[in-house]
């Protein structure tokens, strides 16, 4: 996720600181309609979803959301947007295997939408509600694999945020006055529009089914696999061919208009922007070369497609294979967007491809991504490698107040999450990291991370034995005392 941007990094800072469809049983011989690793739309034997088995675990953060004992492999969504009710009206279908015995499974669901029926592996079955939470009451035993569909409907709002980042200080589904839909939903948020696992433990395969008003369409991660009008009312599929966890998924609905182009090894590159803005999508056309630029230094791509979606937002999100685009971004001009999609790209690998398995180490993410624009930005400024100098100054300069603020970014403040210190911190933290292996053993090991742990999630604990492996040194002291440290070590 992109922090709050401004011209000039000092401003930053001060910023920074200051701060209705019918409702029917399934058939017996209904075959399920979900999508597979080939990304095509086909019947689900029973491994197919074994790339996405996770390790699901309570959050030390934010236990409210997600459930350990769940693990979800794959979510069908069919959806229909009536913009004058401003109702979303949903049948989920989840294939999901469950950990443990228990009397219940759990799945994270907003109160305000309302749930009609629920069936387990096509019988309908007695729930109940619990906050924000979906009780399905069926007995199950451990390692057990079972489908859950839930039919529901509500209006979509977003709910509070861990932060006082006013960007982020609400989570979720977004409704316009105009009648569009759009969600950013880090650390959690998905719960608000759909019934879910609500945490970056558990990747799961998704597959979206929308319909809306003809002059709109629905935007979402993967693959469109077919597009059709009928009676006024516009479907779209979407196919995603590797699992992420929810808070990567993205849905945007209004009246986009798509440009398409071609990114390294041909991969296909779609940007959406509203018809009415056309204009917004001119920086977005550097996205090939900014793809360029990070595999040279992170690997190839580790995704089959890549592309924008500008919302009404003002921040932006590494939402997988389609980033996510604040359209008020764009008032701190054409450099700061290419520099903003430059960090939301790298996290396609740092981020997304390996995702942190807990939410205190949101340092995972962000730390690399902002190294990363910031060696992006050195790259591309008239200023050379004294841009460079100013920046790591600046955050050696400021690193004090900023865990005097927010905290030590690997044991943040739970309730500022993605303030600046895990960016900024972070960023200072692998800089002194550089300097200490060197070039040529941090560069490859920057690059191998992601590689080697390709659509997984992972914790700290297992970031700094890899590293101090293959770094021929122990590096828990180093990076225990950066990121646990109330005193800078800069």
């Amino acid at each position: 996720m992109a922090r709050v941007r401004t011209a000039s990094v000092a401003t930053c800072l001060a910023l920074c600181l200051a701060v209705p469809v019918g409702v029917t049983a399934p058939s017996a011989g209904t075959t399920d309609v979900v999508a597979g690793p080939a990304g095509e739309l086909a019947g689900a034997p029973a491994t197919q979803w074994d790339r996405a088995l996770s390790t699901p675990q309570e959050d030390s953060y934010y236990p409210d959301k997600g459930d350990p004992t769940v693990d979800a492999l794959r979510y069908h969504l069919a959806l229909d947007w009536r913009r004058r009710a401003r109702v979303l009206t949903g049948r989920a279908t989840i294939v999901l295997r469950t950990t443990r015995a228990d009397a219940v499974m759990r799945l994270d669901l907003s109160h305000r939408m309302r749930v009609r029926t629920v069936w387990v592996d096509r019988r309908r079955v007695p729930f109940a509600r619990a906050g924000n939470h979906l009780l399905v009451q069926r007995p199950v035993g451990a390692d057990e694999r079972h489908r859950v569909e839930v039919a529901y409907g509500g209006t979509p709002r977003p709910a509070r945020g861990p932060a006082s980042r006013p960007d982020i200080a609400r989570t979720g589904m977004r409704v316009t006055r105009d009648g569009r839909l759009w969600t950013m939903q880090e650390p959690f948020g998905g719960f608000t529009w759909f019934p879910v696992n609500d945490h970056p433990s558990d990747k799961a395969f998704y597959s979206l089914r929308v319909t809306t008003p003809s002059d709109f369409v629905a935007v979402s991660n993967g693959a469109l696999r077919s597009r059709r009008t009928t009676q006024g009312r516009t479907t779209v599929r979407w196919v995603n061919r590797d699992p992420m966890p929810s808070y990567l998924l993205t849905l945007a609905v209004g009246p986009y208009r798509s440009y398409r182009q071609s990114g390294p090894h041909g991969i296909p590159v779609r940007h959406w922007v509203p018809r009415d803005r056309p204009e917004l999508v001119q920086p977005l056309l550097r996205t090939p070369e900014a793809l360029r630029w990070l595999e040279r230094r992170l690997g190839p791509y580790p995704f089959d497609r890549a592309g924008v979606v500008v919302t009404p937002g003002g921040s932006a999100m590494e939402t997988q294979t389609l980033v996510t685009f604040g359209a008020q971004t764009y008032g701190y001009g054409r450099f700061e967007v290419r520099a903003i999609l430059v960090h939301e790209l790298a996290h396609q690998w740092w981020g997304d491809a390996v995702t942190p398995s807990d939410w205190v180490d949101l340092w995972m993410n962000e730390g690399m991504a902002t190294y990363l624009e910031s060696r992006w930005r050195d790259d591309h400024s008239d200023a050379g490698s004294q841009d460079w100098d100013r920046t790591v100054r600046l955050w050696a300069r400021v690193d004090q107040d900023l865990r005097d603020s927010y905290g030590p970014p690997g044991s943040y403040d739970r309730g500022e999450f993605a303030s600046v210190n895990v960016y900024w911190s972070t960023a200072l933290m692998w800089e002194r990291l550089h300097r200490r292996l060197g070039d040529q053993t941090f560069s490859r090991l920057v690059r191998r991370w992601p590689q080697t742990h390709l659509y997984r999630s992972s914790g700290r604990d297992e970031l700094v034995a890899w590293w101090s492996a293959r770094a021929g040194e122990d590096l828990g002291p180093f990076f225990d005392r950066w990121l646990d440290s109330p005193q800078s070590p800069a």
